[in-house]
Formats: structure tokens, C-alpha cells, sequence
């Protein structure tokens, strides 16, 4: 944990106050509660208070990193102070791919933020006019990451002809959607047909109306 020293100049008085008014211990913790970490923000996935019968109470925790998803377990000695992360999630519309990154657009205000291709969630599956979740920093302003919705309707642009009736064969075929991304469809999927993808893993739902 930083510490914030005693005589600061009055440029930083601002930041230090967002700091003592984020400051909480481990019986504030909850599930989806942001931390700062060692410089990196973690959602609390899971958290247990235990107290044995003998020595110290502590807390089981297990963390995930906000722009990796990485998974870390963490073990915390009772009462200690963590550093709360003020997040908001924003709806922003994806408008355009250039050099800089993706291009999103917050309907309410017009502002417009670029994000990089690999702080995107489900970016495959992308297209213009797209509204996705933009993960922001409330405190600083900066934006983590953005993602799509869990299922998202795209067509299909190309795949082999389907098998009418083979609607019971697990067997799939490749199929390209109108983002250029690939996926796997059943045998049955014709091409120009809309389906529902999973963002997470880029499988395919169902057929879409």
C-alpha cells in the first residue's frame, strides 16, 4: 500500500482526499468490489471470513484482474486497509476501426474515447453501430476496458450448403460472419441466416429471429 506523505503539494490535496475517502478494510469486502492492488485493479470474485480456533481471524479471497481476467487467490490478515476502485460501467456505440484503436461514441454526451483491440471483450464479434459496456475508472477518468454483450446477433456471410433435416448431428461446419470473424455452426446453418454468438467464447447459441 502507498503511503501519502505528510507535507504534499497542494496539486496533489485532491488525490490525496480521493484516496482517504476510497480507503476501506477487509470487513467492507463484497462480491464485485473493485481493489487496488500493487497497481492493478481486481474484482473480488469470492471472499470467506474465517476464524480458527486458534491465532489471528483472516479472509480467503479470490480476485480477478479487471483488464486480464486473470484469477489470483489472496489471503488477508482481518482488519486490514485496502484501497477501494470507484468503477462505472457507460454505454458507449462503436463507430469506426482506425490506426489509433476502436472508436466509441457516448450517446449522452457525444464524447468520444478510442480503445485498444486487446481491451476489448468479444471485439471479433464487433460490428458498426454496436453498443458496448466501457469499463471506466471513476476517480481518474481512465478508461479499463470495454465489452460486448454476452450474445450478440450477426448473419451469415459465407458457409458451405446446409443439410436440410440434419438438425440432431452434432457435426459442425465452419461458417463467416458479417464481422470476418469464423465460428462453428451446425450442418443445418444456411448462409445469409442470423445467429446468436457468444461473445466469451465465440460458439454458436441458436438461430436468430
Amino acid at each position: 500500500m502507498r503511503k501519502i506523505p505528510i507535507f504534499a503539494p497542494l496539486t496533489n490535496l485532491q488525490s490525496i482526499i480521493n484516496k482517504i475517502d476510497n480507503m476501506a478494510t477487509t470487513a467492507d469486502f463484497k462480491n464485485g468490489m473493485c481493489i487496488d492492488l500493487e497497481g492493478q485493479y481486481y474484482y473480488i470474485v469470492e471472499f470467506l471470513h474465517v476464524k480458527p480456533g486458534k491465532g489471528p481471524a483472516f479472509v480467503r479471497t479470490k480476485l480477478k484482474n479487471v483488464t486480464s481476467g486473470r484469477i489470483l487467490e489472496k489471503t488477508w490478515n482481518s482488519g486490514v486497509k485496502v484501497d477501494e476502485v470507484r468503477i462505472e460501467r457507460r454505454p458507449y456505440q462503436f463507430l469506426y476501426q482506425d490506426d489509433m484503436g476502436y472508436n466509441f461514441m457516448n450517446n449522452e454526451n457525444y464524447e468520444q474515447i478510442s480503445i485498444a483491440k486487446d481491451n476489448i471483450t468479444g471485439v471479433d464479434f464487433l460490428k458498426e453501430g454496436d453498443v458496448a459496456e466501457v469499463v471506466v475508472h471513476a476517480d481518474s477518468e481512465t478508461v479499463l476496458f470495454a465489452e460486448l454483450p454476452v450474445h450478440v446477433v450477426l448473419q451469415i456471410t459465407y458457409t458451405e450448403p446446409g443439410l436440410k433435416g440434419d438438425t440432431a448431428t452434432n457435426a459442425t461446419k465452419p461458417a463467416t460472419l458479417e464481422t470476418g470473424a469464423t465460428i462453428r455452426v451446425p450442418l443445418f446453418i444456411e448462409e445469409g441466416e442470423k445467429i446468436r454468438v457468444d461473445t466469451r467464447d465465440g460458439s454458436y447459441v441458436e438461430r436468430a429471429k
